[in-house]
């Protein structure tokens, strides 16, 4: 494991344990959009660092993103879970009304029950197997693009994913949802999502987000936040 510290600001009191999937770039995105102080402590999945009892003391699953908040001494894993805690605790993208944090909710669900999983399972069978299987290409094919489908017709009226407003419903679903060229996808008649992904993309803290997983870990000692974005 090699750890940088990617605010300094203050001593920080969050440690990300961090990898460059989609589920760690949710909450790499959140802490700059946040502007969080916090210690990434990065896992290199390939040497299997996410299965060491030194980890797994951490995160019984052997999986990230895990996160430990060290001033209320709360460990949180499971990357819907992290984002819901950041958000009710430390506020930004946490709307007041508690209608629409439901709203916040079920669209977030809907990316960990959905989204995340039948994308998932497309890079599987088109990257990690060597089964070339044809018929399950075919299904997650089939079902990933019903649920760009949905997506779609979210967006055509709502700005955003769950409300008018960027939420964390929106952070959990984008670094899933960019990947359609990875995953040999046709989204040209998703209009609306693309202007989503779009606008998404534009965005500094995003950029930053998905920047602190991509750099060597001597890179990022010096990296700051500009604070919360709305």
């Amino acid at each position: 494991m090699s750890s940088v510290i990617s605010a300094n600001r203050s001593s920080p009191t969050l440690t990300f344990y961090a990898a460059n999937t989609p589920n760690g770039q949710k909450i790499s995105i959140y802490l700059q959009e946040a502007g969080l102080p916090y210690r990434q402590v990065d896992i290199d999945l390939n040497k299997g660092e996410q299965k060491r009892p030194e980890y797994l003391a951490i995160n019984p699953n052997g999986k990230i993103p895990a996160l430990v908040d060290h001033g209320e001494d709360i460990t949180v894993i499971e990357s819907g879970a992290i984002l819901s805690y950041l958000s009710s605790r430390y506020g930004p993208l946490h709307p007041a009304d508690r209608r629409e944090q439901w709203q916040v909710q079920q669209w977030l669900h809907f990316q960990i029950g959905g989204i995340g999983p039948m994308l998932g399972q497309l890079w599987w069978f088109r990257h990690g197997s060597g089964s070339g299987n044809r018929e399950a290409i075919e299904r997650y094919t089939r079902e990933a693009l019903r649920l760009y489908g949905v997506v779609d017709r979210r967006l055509a009226e709502s700005t955003y994913l769950a409300l008018d407003q960027y939420t964390i419903a929106d952070v959990a679903a984008y670094p899933w949802l960019r990947t359609h060229d990875e995953l040999r996808l046709d989204i040209g008649e998703y209009q609306h999502v693309l202007r989503w992904l779009d606008r998404i993309a534009e965005r500094p803290a995003v950029q930053r987000g998905l920047a602190a997983l991509r750099r060597p870990s001597h890179a990022a000692q010096d990296a700051t936040h500009d604070g919360a974005e709305a």
